[in-house]
Protein backbone atom coordinates (compact mmCIF):
# COMPACT_ATOMS: atom_id res chain seq x y z
CA UNK A 1 0.00 0.00 0.00
CA UNK A 2 1.54 3.46 -0.59
CA UNK A 3 1.22 6.36 1.48
CA UNK A 4 -0.04 9.80 -0.44
CA UNK A 5 0.78 13.06 0.78
CA UNK A 6 -1.93 14.96 1.38
CA UNK A 7 -1.54 17.84 -0.46
CA UNK A 8 -0.86 15.50 -3.93
CA UNK A 9 -4.47 14.52 -3.22
CA UNK A 10 -6.98 15.71 -5.92
CA UNK A 11 -8.95 18.33 -4.82
CA UNK A 12 -12.21 17.64 -4.04
CA UNK A 13 -15.33 18.20 -5.69
CA UNK A 14 -16.53 20.85 -3.32
CA UNK A 15 -13.03 22.23 -3.10
CA UNK A 16 -13.52 22.80 -7.16
CA UNK A 17 -16.26 24.27 -7.04
CA UNK A 18 -15.35 26.89 -4.58
CA UNK A 19 -12.41 28.06 -6.38
CA UNK A 20 -14.42 28.45 -9.57
CA UNK A 21 -17.02 30.58 -7.56
CA UNK A 22 -14.50 32.79 -6.03
CA UNK A 23 -12.58 32.86 -9.71
CA UNK A 24 -16.08 34.07 -10.95
CA UNK A 25 -16.75 36.55 -8.33
CA UNK A 26 -13.15 38.01 -8.85
CA UNK A 27 -14.21 38.37 -12.68
CA UNK A 28 -17.00 39.76 -11.99
CA UNK A 29 -16.11 42.69 -9.76
CA UNK A 30 -13.26 43.17 -11.63
CA UNK A 31 -15.05 43.83 -14.96
CA UNK A 32 -18.32 44.96 -13.26
CA UNK A 33 -19.99 42.07 -15.09
CA UNK A 34 -21.73 39.04 -14.71
CA UNK A 35 -21.33 36.07 -16.54
CA UNK A 36 -23.95 35.44 -19.30
CA UNK A 37 -24.95 31.47 -19.85
CA UNK A 38 -26.85 30.41 -23.01
CA UNK A 39 -25.14 32.37 -25.80
CA UNK A 40 -23.76 31.21 -29.25
CA UNK A 41 -20.74 33.69 -30.24
CA UNK A 42 -19.48 33.77 -33.94
CA UNK A 43 -16.13 34.34 -34.22
CA UNK A 44 -15.55 36.74 -37.60
CA UNK A 45 -12.22 38.02 -39.13
CA UNK A 46 -11.55 41.07 -41.25
CA UNK A 47 -14.32 42.72 -43.01
CA UNK A 48 -14.57 40.06 -45.33
CA UNK A 49 -16.39 37.95 -42.61
CA UNK A 50 -18.10 41.18 -40.66
CA UNK A 51 -19.38 43.35 -42.86
CA UNK A 52 -21.77 40.68 -44.66
CA UNK A 53 -22.47 39.27 -41.43
CA UNK A 54 -23.81 43.20 -40.18
CA UNK A 55 -25.02 43.80 -43.80
CA UNK A 56 -27.06 40.54 -43.41
CA UNK A 57 -28.35 41.02 -39.93
CA UNK A 58 -29.65 44.88 -40.86
CA UNK A 59 -31.50 43.65 -44.60
CA UNK A 60 -33.28 40.79 -41.78
CA UNK A 61 -34.04 43.51 -39.57
CA UNK A 62 -37.94 43.74 -38.82
CA UNK A 63 -38.34 46.38 -35.63
CA UNK A 64 -35.14 48.02 -34.39
CA UNK A 65 -31.50 48.71 -35.66
CA UNK A 66 -28.96 50.12 -32.47
CA UNK A 67 -25.78 50.69 -34.37
CA UNK A 68 -22.62 52.23 -32.74
CA UNK A 69 -19.69 52.75 -34.55
CA UNK A 70 -16.35 55.25 -33.56
CA UNK A 71 -16.07 56.25 -37.74
CA UNK A 72 -18.04 55.77 -40.53
CA UNK A 73 -16.13 57.16 -43.64
CA UNK A 74 -17.46 58.66 -46.25
CA UNK A 75 -16.50 56.41 -48.73
CA UNK A 76 -18.15 53.54 -50.92
CA UNK A 77 -18.10 50.70 -47.90
CA UNK A 78 -19.81 53.79 -45.86
CA UNK A 79 -22.61 54.87 -48.57
CA UNK A 80 -23.11 51.12 -48.67
CA UNK A 81 -23.98 50.58 -44.67
CA UNK A 82 -25.59 54.27 -45.33
CA UNK A 83 -28.03 52.74 -48.19
CA UNK A 84 -28.74 49.42 -46.01
CA UNK A 85 -29.89 51.47 -43.36
CA UNK A 86 -32.11 53.80 -45.23
CA UNK A 87 -34.25 51.09 -46.36
CA UNK A 88 -34.96 49.35 -43.62
CA UNK A 89 -36.10 52.75 -41.69
CA UNK A 90 -38.59 53.17 -44.93
CA UNK A 91 -39.37 49.93 -44.59
CA UNK A 92 -40.54 50.61 -41.03
CA UNK A 93 -37.94 49.78 -38.68
CA UNK A 94 -36.94 52.23 -36.22
CA UNK A 95 -32.78 52.75 -37.45
CA UNK A 96 -30.50 54.44 -34.87
CA UNK A 97 -27.37 55.45 -35.36
CA UNK A 98 -24.36 57.06 -32.49
CA UNK A 99 -21.26 58.31 -34.11
CA UNK A 100 -18.15 60.01 -32.79
CA UNK A 101 -17.62 63.61 -33.19
CA UNK A 102 -14.12 63.46 -33.12
CA UNK A 103 -13.51 60.38 -34.78
CA UNK A 104 -15.96 61.41 -37.33
CA UNK A 105 -13.76 64.78 -38.32
CA UNK A 106 -12.10 65.08 -41.29
CA UNK A 107 -14.03 61.32 -42.36
CA UNK A 108 -17.88 62.18 -43.00
CA UNK A 109 -19.38 65.88 -43.87
CA UNK A 110 -22.59 66.94 -43.16
CA UNK A 111 -23.34 65.84 -46.43
CA UNK A 112 -23.35 62.23 -45.51
CA UNK A 113 -25.39 62.42 -42.57
CA UNK A 114 -28.21 64.65 -44.27
CA UNK A 115 -29.64 61.76 -46.18
CA UNK A 116 -29.79 59.40 -43.74
CA UNK A 117 -31.51 62.11 -40.64
CA UNK A 118 -34.08 63.11 -43.87
CA UNK A 119 -35.29 59.39 -43.89
CA UNK A 120 -36.28 59.66 -40.63
CA UNK A 121 -33.11 57.97 -38.94
CA UNK A 122 -32.04 59.20 -35.19
CA UNK A 123 -28.74 60.30 -35.95
CA UNK A 124 -26.56 61.60 -32.77
CA UNK A 125 -23.14 62.74 -32.44
CA UNK A 126 -21.55 61.83 -29.81
CA UNK A 127 -19.38 64.74 -26.89
CA UNK A 128 -19.25 67.69 -29.63
CA UNK A 129 -17.09 70.36 -28.73
CA UNK A 130 -18.94 72.63 -26.12
CA UNK A 131 -18.05 75.91 -24.39
CA UNK A 132 -19.46 74.25 -20.89
CA UNK A 133 -16.75 71.77 -21.00
CA UNK A 134 -13.30 72.50 -22.42
CA UNK A 135 -11.74 69.34 -22.14
CA UNK A 136 -14.64 66.91 -22.51
CA UNK A 137 -12.76 65.95 -26.08
CA UNK A 138 -10.97 63.48 -24.00
CA UNK A 139 -13.40 61.15 -23.48
CA UNK A 140 -14.80 59.97 -26.32
CA UNK A 141 -17.30 56.82 -27.53
CA UNK A 142 -14.99 54.67 -28.97
CA UNK A 143 -17.38 51.79 -29.05
CA UNK A 144 -18.35 49.61 -32.60
CA UNK A 145 -21.29 47.60 -31.91
CA UNK A 146 -24.59 46.94 -33.38
CA UNK A 147 -28.00 44.92 -32.50
CA UNK A 148 -30.44 43.77 -34.49
CA UNK A 149 -34.16 43.10 -32.88
CA UNK A 150 -32.70 42.41 -29.79
CA UNK A 151 -32.00 39.05 -31.01
CA UNK A 152 -28.52 39.50 -32.47
CA UNK A 153 -25.64 41.41 -31.22
CA UNK A 154 -21.92 42.03 -32.79
CA UNK A 155 -19.00 43.66 -30.82
CA UNK A 156 -15.81 44.38 -32.92
CA UNK A 157 -12.77 46.43 -33.40
CA UNK A 158 -13.94 47.27 -37.17
CA UNK A 159 -14.88 50.98 -38.31
CA UNK A 160 -16.45 51.48 -41.03
CA UNK A 161 -13.85 52.18 -43.96
CA UNK A 162 -12.52 51.18 -47.29
CA UNK A 163 -9.18 50.49 -45.44
CA UNK A 164 -10.75 47.56 -43.44
CA UNK A 165 -11.50 46.19 -47.14
CA UNK A 166 -7.90 46.95 -48.91
CA UNK A 167 -8.18 47.79 -52.26
CA UNK A 168 -7.14 45.08 -54.34
CA UNK A 169 -6.41 47.40 -57.78
CA UNK A 170 -4.00 48.91 -55.91
CA UNK A 171 -2.08 46.21 -54.47
CA UNK A 172 -3.56 47.39 -50.90
CA UNK A 173 -4.12 44.77 -48.51
CA UNK A 174 -7.27 45.16 -46.25
CA UNK A 175 -6.79 45.93 -42.26
CA UNK A 176 -6.39 43.19 -39.99
CA UNK A 177 -9.43 43.07 -37.21
CA UNK A 178 -11.90 40.73 -35.17
CA UNK A 179 -15.16 41.43 -34.06
CA UNK A 180 -17.92 38.63 -32.70
CA UNK A 181 -21.80 37.92 -33.46
CA UNK A 182 -23.51 36.96 -30.25
CA UNK A 183 -26.90 35.67 -30.03
CA UNK A 184 -28.70 35.06 -26.65
CA UNK A 185 -29.20 36.30 -23.20
CA UNK A 186 -26.08 38.69 -23.80
CA UNK A 187 -27.56 40.49 -26.67
CA UNK A 188 -29.98 42.59 -23.87
CA UNK A 189 -26.57 43.69 -22.57
CA UNK A 190 -25.37 44.98 -25.57
CA UNK A 191 -28.05 46.84 -26.07
CA UNK A 192 -28.52 48.00 -22.34
CA UNK A 193 -24.90 49.04 -23.23
CA UNK A 194 -26.35 51.32 -26.32
CA UNK A 195 -28.94 52.35 -24.67
CA UNK A 196 -27.28 53.99 -21.45
CA UNK A 197 -24.75 56.07 -23.61
CA UNK A 198 -27.36 56.85 -26.29
CA UNK A 199 -28.88 58.18 -22.86
CA UNK A 200 -26.45 60.74 -22.47
CA UNK A 201 -26.43 62.56 -26.22
CA UNK A 202 -31.05 63.24 -25.65
CA UNK A 203 -34.01 61.35 -24.75
CA UNK A 204 -33.68 57.99 -23.41
CA UNK A 205 -34.47 55.14 -25.61
CA UNK A 206 -38.49 53.88 -25.22
CA UNK A 207 -38.02 50.84 -22.24
CA UNK A 208 -40.36 48.53 -24.82
CA UNK A 209 -37.44 49.14 -27.32
CA UNK A 210 -34.70 47.23 -25.23
CA UNK A 211 -34.21 44.00 -25.24
CA UNK A 212 -34.53 42.23 -21.61
CA UNK A 213 -32.47 39.07 -20.47
CA UNK A 214 -35.45 37.25 -19.08
CA UNK A 215 -36.93 37.49 -22.70
CA UNK A 216 -34.26 35.97 -24.50
CA UNK A 217 -34.11 32.28 -25.19
CA UNK A 218 -30.66 30.56 -25.04
CA UNK A 219 -28.99 30.03 -28.18
CA UNK A 220 -26.21 28.15 -27.17
CA UNK A 221 -24.19 26.94 -24.11
CA UNK A 222 -21.87 29.85 -24.21
CA UNK A 223 -21.47 32.02 -20.94
CA UNK A 224 -19.70 35.49 -21.53
CA UNK A 225 -19.35 39.06 -20.00
CA UNK A 226 -20.56 42.21 -21.73
CA UNK A 227 -18.43 44.59 -20.54
CA UNK A 228 -19.27 48.17 -21.34
CA UNK A 229 -16.48 50.39 -20.34
CA UNK A 230 -17.04 54.26 -19.05
CA UNK A 231 -14.47 57.04 -18.61
CA UNK A 232 -12.12 56.91 -15.35
CA UNK A 233 -14.00 53.24 -14.64
CA UNK A 234 -11.14 51.21 -15.80
CA UNK A 235 -13.29 48.06 -15.96
CA UNK A 236 -11.43 46.11 -18.90
CA UNK A 237 -8.16 47.69 -17.05
CA UNK A 238 -9.17 45.56 -13.59
CA UNK A 239 -9.41 42.73 -15.42
CA UNK A 240 -6.80 42.37 -18.08
CA UNK A 241 -4.31 42.87 -15.10
CA UNK A 242 -6.29 40.51 -13.08
CA UNK A 243 -5.70 37.97 -15.97
CA UNK A 244 -1.95 38.46 -16.36
CA UNK A 245 -1.72 37.79 -12.51
CA UNK A 246 -3.92 34.68 -13.17
CA UNK A 247 -3.02 32.72 -16.22
CA UNK A 248 -1.39 29.46 -15.51
CA UNK A 249 -0.51 28.24 -18.95
CA UNK A 250 -0.09 31.33 -22.07
CA UNK A 251 -1.47 34.98 -22.45
CA UNK A 252 -1.17 36.06 -26.29
CA UNK A 253 -2.30 39.39 -26.84
CA UNK A 254 -3.15 41.29 -29.98
CA UNK A 255 -3.41 44.95 -29.86
CA UNK A 256 -3.54 48.01 -32.62
CA UNK A 257 -2.08 50.98 -30.61
CA UNK A 258 -0.34 49.15 -27.38
CA UNK A 259 1.00 51.68 -24.89
CA UNK A 260 1.06 50.07 -21.41
CA UNK A 261 0.93 51.13 -18.46
CA UNK A 262 3.99 50.72 -15.90
CA UNK A 263 1.17 48.67 -13.51
CA UNK A 264 0.16 46.22 -16.63
CA UNK A 265 3.94 45.73 -18.31
CA UNK A 266 4.81 44.89 -14.87
CA UNK A 267 2.01 42.34 -14.91
CA UNK A 268 2.50 41.11 -18.18
CA UNK A 269 6.79 40.29 -17.29
CA UNK A 270 5.97 39.09 -13.80
CA UNK A 271 3.57 36.14 -15.89
CA UNK A 272 6.70 35.76 -18.04
CA UNK A 273 9.71 35.35 -15.49
CA UNK A 274 6.82 32.60 -13.70
CA UNK A 275 7.36 30.73 -17.11
CA UNK A 276 3.73 31.55 -18.98
CA UNK A 277 4.27 31.96 -22.75
CA UNK A 278 2.98 35.87 -22.84
CA UNK A 279 3.42 37.26 -26.23
CA UNK A 280 2.07 40.50 -27.81
CA UNK A 281 1.18 41.13 -31.64
CA UNK A 282 0.94 44.71 -32.90
CA UNK A 283 1.23 46.63 -36.14
CA UNK A 284 4.73 46.89 -37.87
CA UNK A 285 2.85 49.79 -39.86
CA UNK A 286 0.82 51.89 -38.46
CA UNK A 287 -1.86 54.81 -39.07
CA UNK A 288 -0.32 56.86 -36.05
CA UNK A 289 3.40 56.70 -36.67
CA UNK A 290 3.86 58.72 -33.14
CA UNK A 291 2.33 55.98 -31.07
CA UNK A 292 4.05 53.23 -33.46
CA UNK A 293 6.91 55.25 -32.14
CA UNK A 294 5.83 54.96 -28.43
CA UNK A 295 4.73 51.45 -28.32
CA UNK A 296 8.31 50.53 -30.02
CA UNK A 297 10.28 52.36 -27.41
CA UNK A 298 8.96 49.98 -24.74
CA UNK A 299 9.82 46.63 -26.43
CA UNK A 300 13.35 46.51 -24.66
CA UNK A 301 11.52 46.28 -20.95
CA UNK A 302 9.41 43.55 -22.56
CA UNK A 303 11.60 41.36 -24.45
CA UNK A 304 13.90 41.60 -21.25
CA UNK A 305 11.59 40.89 -19.06
CA UNK A 306 10.52 37.03 -21.25
CA UNK A 307 7.49 38.69 -22.80
CA UNK A 308 7.97 37.85 -26.73
CA UNK A 309 6.66 41.08 -29.54
CA UNK A 310 5.72 40.28 -32.59
CA UNK A 311 5.27 42.89 -35.60
CA UNK A 312 2.24 42.29 -38.17
CA UNK A 313 3.67 42.27 -41.49
CA UNK A 314 0.60 43.89 -43.57
CA UNK A 315 -0.99 47.56 -43.79
CA UNK A 316 -2.30 47.74 -40.05
CA UNK A 317 -3.55 45.32 -37.18
CA UNK A 318 -5.87 47.01 -35.67
CA UNK A 319 -7.51 44.02 -33.76
CA UNK A 320 -7.92 44.19 -29.77
CA UNK A 321 -8.17 40.62 -28.52
CA UNK A 322 -6.40 38.56 -25.88
CA UNK A 323 -6.62 34.62 -25.14
CA UNK A 324 -5.49 33.00 -21.82
CA UNK A 325 -5.18 29.35 -21.25
CA UNK A 326 -6.75 28.55 -24.09
CA UNK A 327 -10.40 29.10 -21.47
CA UNK A 328 -10.37 32.38 -21.73
CA UNK A 329 -10.65 35.22 -24.78
CA UNK A 330 -11.51 38.70 -25.40
CA UNK A 331 -12.52 40.81 -28.40
CA UNK A 332 -13.99 44.21 -28.51
CA UNK A 333 -12.97 47.86 -29.38
CA UNK A 334 -10.46 48.45 -26.14
CA UNK A 335 -6.88 48.97 -26.60
CA UNK A 336 -3.92 48.05 -24.25
CA UNK A 337 -3.12 52.33 -23.35
CA UNK A 338 -4.50 54.48 -21.13
CA UNK A 339 -6.52 56.59 -23.15
CA UNK A 340 -8.79 53.70 -24.23
CA UNK A 341 -8.54 51.68 -20.26
CA UNK A 342 -9.75 54.81 -18.55
CA UNK A 343 -10.59 57.92 -21.05
CA UNK A 344 -13.29 56.04 -23.18
CA UNK A 345 -16.75 54.55 -23.53
CA UNK A 346 -15.65 50.75 -24.68
CA UNK A 347 -17.38 47.57 -25.69
CA UNK A 348 -16.01 44.16 -25.26
CA UNK A 349 -16.45 40.71 -24.62
CA UNK A 350 -14.66 38.34 -22.47
CA UNK A 351 -15.54 34.66 -23.03
CA UNK A 352 -15.46 32.13 -20.82
CA UNK A 353 -15.48 28.82 -23.07
CA UNK A 354 -13.10 26.15 -24.12
CA UNK A 355 -14.11 25.79 -27.85
CA UNK A 356 -13.91 29.44 -28.60
CA UNK A 357 -10.50 29.79 -27.03
CA UNK A 358 -9.29 27.27 -29.05
CA UNK A 359 -10.33 29.37 -32.14
CA UNK A 360 -8.57 32.40 -30.91
CA UNK A 361 -5.74 30.48 -29.96
CA UNK A 362 -5.56 28.80 -34.30
CA UNK A 363 -6.46 32.66 -35.62
CA UNK A 364 -3.37 33.74 -33.02
CA UNK A 365 -0.83 31.54 -34.41
CA UNK A 366 -1.80 31.89 -38.22
CA UNK A 367 -1.41 35.73 -37.58
CA UNK A 368 1.84 35.03 -36.19
CA UNK A 369 2.89 33.29 -39.97
CA UNK A 370 2.47 36.31 -40.72
CA UNK A 371 4.73 38.54 -38.19
CA UNK A 372 7.72 39.63 -37.65
CA UNK A 373 9.34 38.25 -34.15
CA UNK A 374 11.28 41.10 -32.07
CA UNK A 375 14.37 40.27 -30.19
CA UNK A 376 17.53 41.53 -28.38
CA UNK A 377 21.00 41.57 -30.56
CA UNK A 378 23.96 40.19 -28.73
CA UNK A 379 24.53 43.63 -27.85
CA UNK A 380 20.68 43.86 -26.48
CA UNK A 381 19.88 46.04 -28.92
CA UNK A 382 16.00 45.54 -30.10
CA UNK A 383 15.59 44.09 -34.06
CA UNK A 384 13.56 41.91 -35.90
CA UNK A 385 14.26 38.56 -36.86
CA UNK A 386 13.61 39.60 -40.58
CA UNK A 387 12.50 42.06 -42.33
CA UNK A 388 9.63 44.25 -41.39
CA UNK A 389 7.09 44.79 -44.43
CA UNK A 390 7.01 48.54 -44.62
CA UNK A 391 3.88 49.64 -46.24
CA UNK A 392 4.02 52.63 -49.15
CA UNK A 393 3.86 55.84 -47.33
CA UNK A 394 0.61 56.76 -49.79
CA UNK A 395 -1.94 54.24 -47.73
CA UNK A 396 -1.78 56.12 -44.60
CA UNK A 397 -3.75 59.69 -44.39
CA UNK A 398 -2.24 62.21 -41.66
CA UNK A 399 -4.73 62.54 -38.87
CA UNK A 400 -6.46 59.49 -39.63
CA UNK A 401 -6.56 57.71 -36.56
CA UNK A 402 -7.84 58.43 -33.16
CA UNK A 403 -6.29 61.94 -30.98
CA UNK A 404 -6.76 59.30 -27.95
CA UNK A 405 -3.96 57.12 -29.25
CA UNK A 406 -1.50 60.35 -29.02
CA UNK A 407 -3.09 61.26 -25.38
CA UNK A 408 -1.91 57.64 -24.63
CA UNK A 409 1.29 58.36 -26.21
CA UNK A 410 1.43 61.69 -24.33
CA UNK A 411 0.60 59.93 -20.85
CA UNK A 412 3.11 57.18 -21.16
CA UNK A 413 5.74 60.50 -21.76
CA UNK A 414 4.42 62.04 -18.97
CA UNK A 415 4.39 59.21 -16.53
CA UNK A 416 8.30 58.61 -17.90
CA UNK A 417 8.95 62.11 -17.22
CA UNK A 418 7.14 62.16 -13.85
CA UNK A 419 9.17 59.27 -12.62
CA UNK A 420 12.50 60.44 -13.22
CA UNK A 421 12.10 63.89 -11.63
CA UNK A 422 10.68 62.29 -8.49
CA UNK A 423 12.91 59.66 -8.50
CA UNK A 424 10.05 57.21 -7.25
CA UNK A 425 10.65 54.31 -9.42
CA UNK A 426 13.89 52.73 -11.45
CA UNK A 427 13.80 53.75 -15.36
CA UNK A 428 14.86 51.45 -17.83
CA UNK A 429 17.05 52.00 -20.97
CA UNK A 430 13.88 51.43 -23.59
CA UNK A 431 12.69 54.65 -21.88
CA UNK A 432 15.44 56.95 -22.98
CA UNK A 433 13.62 57.28 -26.32
CA UNK A 434 10.29 58.35 -24.06
CA UNK A 435 12.71 60.57 -21.95
CA UNK A 436 14.46 62.09 -24.77
CA UNK A 437 10.77 62.99 -26.62
CA UNK A 438 10.18 64.71 -23.22
CA UNK A 439 12.94 66.53 -22.55
CA UNK A 440 12.91 68.43 -25.97
CA UNK A 441 9.57 69.04 -25.72
CA UNK A 442 9.94 71.04 -22.27
CA UNK A 443 13.09 72.68 -23.49
CA UNK A 444 11.75 73.56 -27.04
CA UNK A 445 8.44 75.29 -25.05
CA UNK A 446 10.88 77.03 -22.53
CA UNK A 447 12.82 78.49 -25.13
CA UNK A 448 9.35 79.40 -26.28
CA UNK A 449 8.43 80.93 -23.33
CA UNK A 450 11.39 83.22 -23.11
CA UNK A 451 11.88 84.74 -26.35
CA UNK A 452 7.88 85.22 -26.94
CA UNK A 453 6.02 84.76 -24.06
CA UNK A 454 3.50 85.71 -25.15
CA UNK A 455 2.63 82.61 -27.38
CA UNK A 456 2.61 80.93 -24.54
CA UNK A 457 0.72 83.41 -22.04
CA UNK A 458 -2.07 84.60 -24.61
CA UNK A 459 -3.41 80.95 -25.05
CA UNK A 460 -2.96 79.93 -21.47
CA UNK A 461 -4.95 82.87 -20.64
CA UNK A 462 -7.52 81.77 -22.65
CA UNK A 463 -7.48 78.21 -21.79
CA UNK A 464 -7.59 79.64 -18.22
CA UNK A 465 -10.72 81.57 -18.86
CA UNK A 466 -12.67 79.63 -20.99
CA UNK A 467 -12.15 76.50 -17.80
CA UNK A 468 -13.32 79.12 -15.18
CA UNK A 469 -16.34 80.43 -16.83
CA UNK A 470 -17.10 76.30 -17.67
CA UNK A 471 -16.94 75.53 -14.07
CA UNK A 472 -18.90 78.92 -12.82
CA UNK A 473 -21.50 77.66 -15.32
CA UNK A 474 -21.56 74.21 -14.51
CA UNK A 475 -22.12 75.27 -10.31
CA UNK A 476 -24.57 77.73 -11.30
CA UNK A 477 -26.56 74.85 -13.08
CA UNK A 478 -26.06 72.83 -10.01
CA UNK A 479 -27.40 74.97 -7.67
CA UNK A 480 -30.22 76.12 -9.26
CA UNK A 481 -31.26 72.44 -10.39
CA UNK A 482 -31.28 72.03 -6.64
CA UNK A 483 -33.24 74.56 -5.95
CA UNK A 484 -35.81 73.63 -8.32
CA UNK A 485 -35.74 69.91 -7.21
CA UNK A 486 -36.95 71.31 -3.54
CA UNK A 487 -39.31 73.50 -4.15
CA UNK A 488 -40.95 70.85 -5.83
CA UNK A 489 -41.23 68.64 -2.87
Amino acid sequence: MTDHHPLSREPSPETVSSVRLLADQALSRAAGAPLLPGNNIRLLKDAAENYPAWLDAIRGATRTIHFEIYIIHEDDIGHRFADALITKQQEGVQVRLLYDWMGALGKTSRRFWRPLREAGIEVRCFNPPRLSSPLSWLSRDHRKMLAVDGRVGFVTGLCIGQMWVGDPARGIEPWRDTGVEVQGPAVAAIEQAFAQIWATTGPPLPKTEIARREDLSPAGTIGLRVIASEPSEAELYRLDTLIAAVARRSLWLTDAYFVGTTTYVRALIAAARDGIDVRLLVPGSSDIALVRAISRAGYRSLLEGGVRVFEWKGPMMHAKTAVADGQWARVGSTNLNPASWIGNWELDVAVEDEGFARQMEAMFLEDLQHATEIVLSARRKVRPTTAVFTQPAAHFRRGRGSTNRAVAGALRIGNAVSAAITNRRVLGPAEATVLSSGGLLLFILAVVAVLWPRVIAIPLAILSGWVGIALLSRAYNLRFSKKKRQSRR
